[in-house]
């Protein structure tokens, strides 16, 4: 029985309930936004004039693959599941999962703000605890990271520190509580049965907008990749890639697939040192510290090899190219979305590759 007692509907009473609306409604937009920033937009590559001049000396053919420019943001989806596997998952597929389960709990958020579903008993507290584990979340990634990079909060839409991202959130927080106060909006019926409709159209949404990969395993490839140029130049790898097993990735400083690949391999670094990965990157060095600013892959081996002609031999057409190698032997190929550190583990020892 819902004991709420009926305010006295005065000027200040008026006052509260517009104040609230307004504020209700920025909560319950924050998190639709926040939500939809993350579904992400495909890249649109743009060749301009200042990429063309930045990488003068490759051929045409492979100029689409090295711009800088680009007319809208890479895939921010992808970035956010990714996060998932440095918080400990040991698979793409479950942190892909996990990640859209994410999305649609922020979807579900905004549409109890919007549609008043027990505000005071159960909304605004849930908003208030969510929030609360995202501010812990943010500090352990200033502790190992830094202040640096986008946090993700808005996708690549909007770009924020995680500072600024805790600082957004303790100001929701204190919004949520003031909206306990002036707003608390008393319940109607049947509230417990749209509860479930709405949950069922938030957690499915994710799933139909970004429909999630049934298999993550890599292309198998089994071709000789001759290795030989990168030690014909000083500097050269002081590890020997051309013997043993070794995940080696060809990449440009100013490819945007090539940055997502790299965080990633970064993100499978960090909970699985052991596995051998080495970076083989070109494209203009003022780009060296932008590369490594946004992909966090300065704990990973790396050759800066700016020898255009034996770099193009070794990678192919496109970058990225990720071989696993073994014995000069290039057994698999892989893109950003195939990379499983599960699959990694089973292919160095010695295991089939399982979907």
């Amino acid at each position: 029985m819902d004991t709420t007692t009926i305010p006295t509907r005065n000027t200040v009473f008026y006052i509260k309930r517009i104040v609230g609306i307004i504020l209700l409604l920025a909560m319950a937009g924050t998190f639709f936004y926040s939500a939809y920033s993350k579904s992400g937009m495909e890249l649109e590559m743009n060749v301009t004039a200042a990429a063309r001049a930045a990488h003068k000396g490759y051929p045409m053919s492979f100029m689409p693959i090295l711009v800088v420019e680009t007319q809208q943001s890479e895939n921010a989806f992808t970035s956010f599941e990714w996060t998932f596997l440095d918080l400990g998952i040991n698979s793409i597929f479950v942190a892909g999962i996990v990640a859209r389960l994410m999305v649609g709990f922020e979807v579900l958020l905004g549409l109890l703000l919007l549609f008043h579903i027990f505000l005071r008993r159960f909304t605004y507290p849930l908003v208030i605890g969510v929030l609360s584990v995202f501010i812990i979340y943010l500090l352990l990634v200033i502790l190992r990271q830094g202040n640096t990079g986008n946090c993700g909060c808005f996708g690549n839409n909007i770009s924020m520190t995680p500072l600024a991202a805790i600082i957004k959130n303790v100001i929701m927080i204190a919004v949520t509580v003031l909206l306990m106060y002036i707003y608390p909006a008393r319940p109607y019926k049947n509230q417990e049965y749209l509860v479930l409709i709405l949950a069922c159209a938030a957690f499915s949404t994710p799933f139909a907008v970004n429909p999630i990969y049934m298999t993550t395993a890599p292309t198998a490839a089994k071709q000789p990749v001759d290795l030989s140029p990168l030690y014909n130049y000083s500097p050269a790898p002081t590890t020997e890639l051309r013997t043993g097993k070794h995940i080696v990735a060809f990449m440009s400083l100013t490819c945007p697939h090539c940055r997502k690949a790299a965080y990633l391999l970064h993100l499978i670094h960090s909970q699985h040192p052991d596995i051998p990965m080495y970076l083989v990157l070109d494209g203009p060095e003022a780009y060296k510290k932008e590369f490594f600013d946004v992909t966090h892959t300065a704990d990973l081996p790396f050759l800066y090899f700016r020898h255009t002609n034996d770099f193009m031999k070794m990678a192919g057409p496109g970058v990225p190219a990720i071989f696993w190698m073994n014995n000069g032997i290039a057994e698999y190929k892989s893109d950003y979305y195939h990379m499983d550190p599960r699959h990694m583990e089973e292919w160095l020892n010695g295991k089939k590759i399982s979907d």
